[in-house]
């Protein structure tokens, strides 16, 4: 009986891993780096962890969680309230959705994904940022932070797909 309790802990803790990596993420984001700019162009890492999760564990990561995940990265980065949990679920219904294109393709192809989900993302985020504030935003930040985030990926991607081979084989 008492096995069986901490074998739920564990399924459970596993299970919920690639959604508190991704708030993990969050909070990396957000910390201040002291390098003037860097907020406008830092990579969106929460969204290089829902890409990755949704072609591989869309079940360990589902929309709700997305939810949350784009929710609280709008409260605590102070970006209009819905703009990334808008962005985020998109995201996420367009790779689930193409998902069966993806699985068992080449790394190169996967990153050729994230690369166009990525701009369309930013692409988005910025048409609703500007209707929302009435004035268009500078896209030269963003494309700065589109291709940091696309240089990015291949480091995130290899962690996710470590942390996916070591702790999440078993589930």
């Amino acid at each position: 009986m008492r096995r069986d309790v901490w074998l739920r802990i564990d399924l459970l803790s596993r299970q919920l891993t690639p959604f508190l990596l991704t708030l993990f993420l969050i909070m990396v984001s957000i910390v201040a780096v002291q390098v003037p700019g860097w907020a406008k162009i830092s990579p969106l890492l929460s969204l290089m962890a829902i890409y990755h999760w949704a072609v591989y564990r869309h079940d360990l990561m589902p929309g709700y969680a997305v939810f949350i995940i784009g929710f609280l990265q709008d409260t605590l980065s102070g970006t209009p309230l819905g703009l990334l949990t808008l962005v985020y679920l998109s995201v996420y219904s367009v790779v689930v959705s193409q998902q069966r294109y993806l699985i068992g393709k080449s790394f190169t192809i996967v990153w050729l994904g994230f690369a166009l989900v990525s701009a369309g993302a930013m692409g988005l985020a910025w048409a609703i940022y500007s209707l929302l504030t009435g004035a268009f935003l500078e896209p030269k930040a963003l494309c700065y932070q589109y291709l940091l985030g696309a240089s990015v990926y291949p480091i995130m991607a290899r962690f996710f797909l470590a942390w996916q081979s070591k702790v999440l084989r078993t589930i």
